[in-house]
């Protein structure tokens, strides 16, 4: 049996891989220091999987890294772990700084000192895989689409500590030789998103009756992909790609963000019409769309971004199987249909209010 630590693991897209993982028969370690976007309710239902192990850990601290790794010698580690939500960023980098840097540090470090003691073929076999974002390539204008070889421009202090953890992962195949891997995704959507991104957001205030708070004017480009297929692209990586390369993930969907945020409000209506919606009528409101409101916009918010996943496509043979239009009527039915996970993995952590405006005081 092959086994995958998979760092972040209890967080979004890191537990739609886990249960990727167990559905292709890899015994799954997953370590996660639980912070307030991973939890334990994000594996409900694979918690107890006989192949899973959940480890609360940091990888910041290369002691436990270490351990973690003599102990269930993978045959790869894939690195979701990461602060990852731009506005956080905006309020508090040191947070990002911390793990996504320097996290990602002591984990090349322990995964080098693990793979440099291994035998071949094990030594050969092994995979450190890093899933980042298009994020580090900053922004597009109206036409064209990142491409693996685009230059880094981050913008955010989220994207700045993306691309210092890509360069130091790249850094570590060339200068030690250990077989990395970088995946670089557009922006994912579906079950178990922390609710402090648009679409959860967005589906969650509509359905109470709250304001859908839309930055600047709406017109923020994004190429979304469904987390499944984000999962299956992560795995092509693992199994086919060459170590020393990045792989652009993407949907080929893009739409604005007022498109995206019109899309799960006329999904809501399949969902729950919004005549039947009570929440809806004591706001005074008609439809989900009467309560779009349009609101400052972000600092330095990026204007487009868009992702040529060709290289995967070619080299891997991975493709999005999702349509946007299955995707996003998925994602909407299964938020509109888990209220009380909504409720509970927000409790004492978020209360959907506005973030991103730069506290200077942090």
């Amino acid at each position: 049996m092959r086994t995958w630590i998979v760092t972040g693991g209890a967080g979004f897209i890191g537990a739609n891989f886990v249960r990727h993982a167990l559905d292709l028969g890899v015994r799954t370690v997953v370590v996660d220091k639980l912070t307030y976007a991973g939890s334990l309710l994000n594996l409900d239902g694979v918690i107890d999987h006989a192949a899973l192990v959940f480890l609360e850990a940091d990888i910041t601290d290369r002691p436990a890294m270490d351990a973690v790794l003599a102990r269930y010698a993978p045959d790869a580690v894939v690195n979701f772990a990461a602060e990852s939500h731009v506005d956080r960023s905006i309020d508090g980098p040191r947070a990002f700084v911390h793990t996504n840097v320097t996290g990602t540090f002591e984990l090349l470090e322990a995964s080098r000192h693990h793979w440099e003691r291994l035998e071949r073929p094990a030594q050969d076999a092994f995979r450190f895989l890093h899933v980042s974002t298009d994020e580090v390539f900053g922004s597009l204008g109206p036409d064209g689409a990142f491409r693996e070889d685009s230059p880094y421009a981050p913008n955010s202090p989220y994207a700045a500590t993306k691309a210092a953890a890509d360069h130091l992962v790249r850094a570590w195949h060339h200068t030690y030789g250990l077989p990395t891997l970088i995946t670089n995704c557009s922006n994912n959507y579906g079950p178990y998103q922390f609710p402090e991104k648009l679409v959860p957001l967005v589906i969650l205030n509509a359905l109470d009756g709250r304001t859908l708070p839309i930055y600047g004017d709406g017109g923020n480009v994004r190429d979304w992909l469904f987390v499944a297929d984000h999962c299956t692209g992560i795995t092509a990586a693992l199994e086919r790609g060459t170590p020393g390369r990045s792989y652009n993930l993407g949907g080929r969907a893009e739409r604005t963000n007022l498109e995206m945020v019109d899309a799960i409000c006329d999904r809501l209506e399949a969902v729950q019409p919004a005549h039947d919606n009570p929440a809806l009528s004591a706001a005074g409101k008609s439809s989900y769309r009467d309560l779009r409101t349009f609101v400052a916009d972000r600092p330095g918010h990026d204007r487009r971004y868009a992702i040529d996943p060709g290289r995967a496509e070619c080299e891997l043979g991975w493709r999005a199987a999702c349509s946007f239009e299955d995707g996003i009527g998925r994602t909407v039915r299964w938020y509109a249909e888990r209220r009380d996970w909504c409720a509970s993995v927000l409790r004492g952590r978020y209360g959907r209010e506005r973030l991103g405006l730069g506290d200077r005081t942090r």
